[in-house]
């Protein structure tokens, strides 16, 4: 529907900006680890940020209406969309997405 299209279109960067500050918390976290040399925590938080880079650009490159559906699993399976950001979507879109919050 274009009015589900509409409101995923525009809730993209709100999603985008929470995942962010939640993965950002976590990466502040190992930069700032006791017990780990300088080197150490460099390397483990780039490597987080590496993951989470790949993570962003298959939740968030290249939305379009006919792939909203895909894209949306995508963040869903990242933790980035929740069965909370559900609301106001169709009731239909919303049926048809419901299983992938049951994994």
């Amino acid at each position: 529907m274009e009015s589900d299209w509409k409101r995923f279109r525009d809730m993209v960067p709100k999603l985008r900006e929470r995942y962010l500050a939640e993965r950002n918390s976590r990466i502040v976290a190992l930069l700032s680890r006791p017990g780990k040399n300088e080197t150490e925590r460099f390397w483990d938080a780039m490597e987080v940020m590496e993951r989470e880079a790949k993570i962003l650009q298959q939740c968030l490159d290249g939305h379009s209406r006919s792939s909203m559906q895909r894209y949306m699993l995508t963040m869903i399976g990242a933790g980035m969309l929740m069965k909370a950001d559900m609301e106001g979507f169709s009731e239909e879109l919303r049926r048809q997405l419901s299983f992938a919050f049951e994994k």
